[in-house]
């Protein structure tokens, strides 16, 4: 009897039905450990690359580089929109339907920045690359592989990406301006270049002598009716201008307060009269169908603006230098140097891959409509993390181009490892690195 009992709870027990396990999500303690754990792993690699940079790094011009790159990439994805008309894509911007938005573009034009922050590292890398017995061709051919080796992913992708466009029937239209897009970024790169060969004549310049071209020039176009040909000699006088402030800065001639004073105070006053009563446009990049644009060529009311950025961008060197010793500060503005042209090279694309992906929803709201309302800045400010993480992306699949292949996982970096070792050898690697 005692056995038929026991056979029948064991049937019972294997025909009931079973009950699916839940999937317990991790409790609030486990997420709390987890979230402590990462936060305890940025703090130590952001004091690692702290320890690992050499003391007498002066901070505040990688940081002045970074904003520069970061002002740009913003800028652009703030005032340039592709908008969907029919089957074509058309640029367009916020500034032509709402030109009182022009001092968004005072704010982020700062190319201005990184030609004087460029000026004064090529000069410092020249005079010391000369006392090591390093030649000029050997200096510039180092310089300048850095500079263009990126370059190649995007031409490389884009010339696929062009045939497959006009295989697939895409317009013409289309697709140049797409590519225009793209590729805009590398006549900054040809101007750079230019000014990074010419370093050794540079040097010794007076940044009046490039200012005063800039002023010849746009006297004889818009004063004396002159070709307007003739702007394009700006494109290399312009940025010479704060380029040899920077050549300036190596020198030790803007290390006083005054000096920075002097360029933003007068800078602003003679962007500000330009702005006011000489007739030139307010905003400080191109707007499409506008008649005159001060980026392309630059034009004397974008120089005396790059000045006035640069005098304070000069003032802010102190309070970089104390912004900088904190370590997550510090971490991030190298890693953002160590990607610069990575950043630059591929923001446009990564804004162009979300716009051509969105398309496949309808015409959305910040992405492919007409910039004509603050509805459209207020989309426009809510995509701006999706192209950030587009730009990453991008930033993963190329970023090799620039900083080279990556170590093998578990091999110590070479910076850290050296620095620990201390001493003068040590010290000279890690800055090399």
């Amino acid at each position: 009897m005692v056995h038929e009992q026991a056979a029948a709870r064991r049937t019972t027990a294997q025909n009931a039905p079973t009950t699916p396990k839940r999937r317990t999500r991790p409790s609030a303690p486990t997420r709390t450990v987890a979230l402590r754990t990462a936060t305890h792993a940025i703090g130590d690699g952001a004091r690692r690359i702290d320890a690992a940079t050499p003391a007498e790094r002066d901070r505040a011009v990688d940081a002045l580089r970074a904003f520069a790159i970061l002002g740009v990439v913003l800028g652009h994805w703030l005032v340039t929109a592709l908008v969907a008309d029919g089957g074509a894509l058309h640029t367009a911007s916020p500034l032509q339907h709402m030109p009182w938005l022009a001092p968004i573009s005072w704010v982020f034009q700062t190319l201005a920045v990184f030609f004087l922050v460029g000026g004064h590292v090529a000069t410092k890398s020249y005079a010391s690359a000369r006392a090591r017995g390093t030649t000029y061709g050997q200096w510039l051919r180092a310089r300048l592989t850095r500079l263009f080796k990126p370059v190649a992913a995007v031409l490389t992708l884009w010339t696929v990406a062009t045939v497959g466009l006009l295989a697939s029937g895409t317009g013409v239209g289309t697709v140049h301006t797409l590519v225009k897009l793209a590729l805009s970024p590398l006549w900054f790169l040809l101007v750079f270049a230019g000014l990074t060969a010419a370093t050794p004549l540079l040097t010794r310049l007076n940044p009046l002598w490039p200012l005063a071209v800039v002023l010849h020039v746009d006297l004889m176009r818009f004063g004396l009716g002159g070709p307007s040909w003739l702007g394009w000699v700006n494109v290399a006088a312009g940025w010479m201008v704060p380029y040899t402030l920077g050549a300036a800065w190596t020198r030790g001639e803007l290390d006083r307060r005054r000096a920075g004073w002097v360029l933003l105070l007068c800078g602003a006053a003679a962007t500000a009269a330009l702005v006011m009563w000489a007739g030139y446009p307010a905003s400080m990049v191109g707007v499409p169908g506008a008649a005159v644009s001060n980026l392309n060529p630059p034009t004397l009311a974008a120089v005396t603006l790059g000045m006035a950025q640069c005098g304070l961008a000069l003032l802010l060197r102190e309070s970089l230098r104390r912004w900088m010793r904190r370590p997550l500060a510090w971490a991030a503005v190298a890693l953002v140097n160590l990607s610069a042209m990575t950043i630059f090279l591929w923001h446009q694309t990564s804004m162009m891959a979300v716009t051509a992906v969105g398309l496949s929803a309808g015409r959305l709201p910040g992405l492919h409509m007409v910039p004509d309302g603050l509805g459209w800045v207020a989309a426009r400010l809510a995509w701006l993390p999706v192209f950030a993480f587009a730009l990453g992306v991008c930033w993963v699949a190329f970023r090799s181009y620039e900083q080279g292949p990556r170590r093998r996982s578990g091999r110590p970096s070479r910076v850290v490892r050296v620095h620990r070792r201390g001493g003068p050898a040590g010290s000279r690697t890690a800055r090399g690195a």
